[in-house]
């Protein structure tokens, strides 16, 4: 026995609620939802933090501090490992293009990374925009060449 097959324990179980299904049902007519008012009508609910009218918590605390403006987001990158790149042939030239040409890239926009996760058992030559230290010892030490892309100024 494990885990996996052990019964529940009698009454531990509810069967869901299935209401608006009949006045036989006990949860018919009204649905459990009591008769008319706010909270009997669909899509009701009050925003979060109201409090019945009164000046709610929010507003009765004092401000403190700010926020910085925000500077922007950094540029998402596409990731490709090391070990991907035993895709390609020994002594190849690897360039974002071709990462995309074999499905290991999917937006030509985005800028390239290489990170060292895996091994290499090729020799290439790599151009991409932005190299981890561990990936290029891994292509340096297997006899390939790093080369960065420059941005477009």
């Amino acid at each position: 026995m494990n885990i996996a097959t052990l019964p529940a324990v009698p009454g531990a179980r509810h069967r869901r609620k299935r209401v608006g299904r009949g006045i036989g049902s006990g949860h018919g007519k009204t649905s459990t939802r009591g008769q008319k008012g706010q909270r009997a009508r669909t899509g009701s609910g009050k925003r979060p933090g109201f409090e019945g009218g009164r000046n709610p918590l929010i507003r009765r605390l004092p401000k403190r501090g700010f926020r910085r403006k925000e500077r922007g987001r950094p540029a998402p990158l596409e990731i490709v490992n090391v070990s991907d790149l035993n895709h390609f042939q020994d002594g190849e030239r690897i360039t974002p293009e071709r990462l995309r040409e074999a499905g290991l890239v999917r937006h030509p926009s985005r800028q390239v990374k290489l990170l060292g996760d895996g091994a290499l058992s090729r020799r290439v030559a790599v151009s991409v925009h932005r190299i981890s230290e561990a990936a290029k010892a891994k292509i340096l030490q297997g006899g390939g060449t790093v080369e960065l892309i420059k941005k477009a100024a």
